[in-house]
């Protein structure tokens, strides 16, 4: 009996399948880089969703003319000529990108491959269907009956044009669905700058919300103002420094609220400032080797010299 052979076609198929997952992958990298293309760049996220809608506008574009293209000289050709230009571009991409991205992305990457989250809700699952009290379809069709109720604007007749629209309308329901405050799906574990955020997102999205960015400055000068008359400059107690604690972090507060205001992520700024604080540290610390010095027998003034030596760099 005769070997039966593969046919061509789904030779054809196979490779297809696998171009357009590499396209798609391709193409949604930008949903997973958003943070480390704000850190390496300084981009918005304004600008990085107006990048991605542009380059997807040009994908459209050029479509047409690439399946003229292979209608007139086929697809085999087209492909083979083109290939080479497309893995050089693209290698030539990753090269260009700054080792901070890479390594943002790799470490990205390796959260998402070892988190144990789905591992969570598959053994709670497995938990559930063995006790009759509910298995895995139930947790899918949960969620997805909550992200409909939740989406009126979508899957009803209820209008929101808006973000502040939908917000509102998202707080409301969850407070419909037997949540006592806006305030209650605010993890208490998130970062403080970060949980400072979200709560002033939520209490936006109540209704209660500066009205001009001016007036948010204006309170961070004032919180401003009462830490500075109150505490700089004295020696404080153990209850004097509980309420400075306190105050500081109210002035705290009112920046993060200031910078929710002009689209910035406060988390991300500190971030910034971390690393950028490294950098310049450690070129001191190298400066101070080169020396032949520990940094404790530097004074100042010398530390001052390669501090603002490493500032422009």
């Amino acid at each position: 009996m005769a070997k039966q052979k593969i046919h061509p076609g789904w030779i054809a198929v196979t490779v297809t399948f696998f171009t357009l997952m590499a396209s798609a992958g391709y193409r949604s990298a930008p949903s997973v880089l958003i943070v480390p293309l704000e850190d390496a760049f300084g981009w918005s996220r304004s600008q990085i969703a107006l990048a991605v809608s542009i380059n997807v506008l040009l994908f459209g574009l050029v479509a047409p003319f690439a399946a003229a293209l292979m209608e007139r000289f086929t697809v085999r050709k087209v492909v083979i000529k083109n290939l080479p230009f497309l893995l050089s571009d693209t290698v030539g991409f990753i090269r260009k990108l700054p080792t901070q991205l890479v390594d943002s992305f790799k470490s990205t990457l390796d959260e998402v491959r070892e988190a144990d989250l789905l591992l969570h809700i598959v053994f709670y699952a497995k938990i559930g269907s063995e006790t009759n009290d509910f298995d895995i379809a139930d947790v899918a069709n949960a969620i997805s009956e909550k992200l409909i109720h939740r989406h009126p604007h979508i899957y009803g007749d209820v209008v929101a044009d808006t973000e502040e629209q939908v917000k509102a309308n998202w707080e409301t329901l969850k407070l419909k669905e037997g949540n006592k405050s806006v305030l209650g799906g605010v993890p208490n574990s998130l970062p403080a700058l970060v949980k400072a955020m979200r709560i002033q997102e939520k209490a936006r999205g109540a209704g209660f919300d500066w009205e001009e960015k001016e007036q948010v400055w204006d309170k961070v000068e004032e919180e401003l103002g009462e830490f500075k008359e109150t505490f700089v400059g004295k020696d404080l107690s153990e209850a004097d420094r509980n309420e400075a604690e306190g105050e500081l972090g109210d002035l705290i507060f009112s920046l993060v609220n200031f910078a929710r205001f002009i689209d910035l992520n406060p988390e991300t700024a500190v971030e910034r400032t971390n690393r950028k604080f490294i950098k310049r540290f450690q070129h001191l610390e190298k400066r101070a080797a080169e020396m032949g010095k520990a940094l404790s027998e530097m004074t100042l003034a010398e530390m001052d010299v390669y501090w603002e030596e490493a500032k422009k760099l």
